[in-house]
């Protein structure tokens, strides 16, 4: 699993991002996405919409979760329980959540900062993979052409691999950062959690 994904990054490495305009339908996905999301830039309005910080706290990076480092980070996730509909989030945040609808996403992304602000880089969606599947689903989810993301921990590893969730598909879209490995990518060299805590 691990060869399998350290060779993906290699050659996503090779691809930089389409630029503006080289895709009409993917640039008005993302000004949708915008559309929904920029409210969020400011995470107190996230908050009073019923967005929660990632019960670990965690500032996700790829080296946690057993990937090569300099694939880069995710950052600090907040996460709608409603649309996820989450059952539980001890030792795991898991839930029977199918909704995959990108006009208000699941799951916001943040970077932190220097001062101790947080700046949203990016927006993801989330299903479970036990419910997806209870719903008649055979195939991961596709956004874009492109093929959600299967995050399912390995207990023999000391990593992560499924960011503090239960197995799940998902997708994340790098809105207001750009990323050099893709749009699509889940993983982006341009964010970095090196301020996570930097005001606690």
């Amino acid at each position: 699993m691990r060869l399998f994904c350290r060779l993906a990054f290699a050659a996503t490495a090779l691809l930089a991002a389409l630029p503006a305009g080289a895709d009409p339908a993917t640039d008005a996905a993302v000004e949708q996405m915008r559309a929904g999301a920029d409210k969020y830039r400011d995470v107190e309005a996230a908050l009073a919409d019923g967005y929660v910080r990632d019960p670990a706290d965690h500032c996700f990076a790829a080296d946690m979760m057993g990937m090569p480092p300099e694939m880069g980070v995710m950052g600090i996730h907040y996460f709608r329980p409603d649309l996820l509909a989450v059952t539980s989030t001890d030792p795991v945040v898991d839930g029977t959540g199918t909704y995959t609808d990108w006009a208000i996403p699941s799951i916001l992304i943040y970077e932190p900062q220097a001062d101790g602000s947080l700046e949203l880089v990016a927006v993801e969606n989330l299903v479970f993979i036990e419910a997806w599947k209870a719903a008649g689903n055979g195939a991961p989810p596709v956004l874009l052409g492109r093929t959600w993301d299967t995050m399912i921990d390995d207990p023999a590893t000391e990593a992560d691999e499924a960011h503090g969730f239960a197995p799940h598909y998902d997708q994340h879209v790098w809105l207001y950062r750009e990323n050099p490995t893709g749009l699509l990518e889940p993983f982006n060299p341009a964010a970095t959690c090196e301020h996570h805590h930097a005001a606690h």
